[in-house]
């Protein structure tokens, strides 16, 4: 199983998009965990995930995630996160 964690500035932006996960790994039958957290609350628990996505408005974190954390690190194309493409997203994550 894979875990995923979404960061984006409140944790609220990116539930949308973690629903839209769920279904996408439920329908191609992956084992996947997937929560979304507010940037604050996200970097005391960097190393309990096996990815960690960044919401596009929290880019200007990136370095400083990646710096914190051996997981691999990405942010999120600004067109998936926006329309809510959960395949698409889930795809990178397994890809990273």
């Amino acid at each position: 199983m894979k875990i995923i964690l979404l960061v984006c500035s409140a944790g609220m932006s990116t539930s949308i998009l973690v629903k839209k996960m769920k279904e996408a790994a439920e329908n191609m039958d992956i084992d996947v965990e997937i929560e979304a957290k507010a940037m604050a609350e996200a970097q005391s628990v960097l190393e309990d995930w096996d990815v960690i996505l960044l919401g596009p408005q929290v880019k200007y974190i990136e370095n400083n995630i990646k710096s914190m954390t051996k997981k691999p690190v990405s942010v999120i194309d600004p067109k998936i996160y926006a329309l809510g493409k959960g395949e698409e997203a889930l795809e990178l994550a397994l890809k990273l």
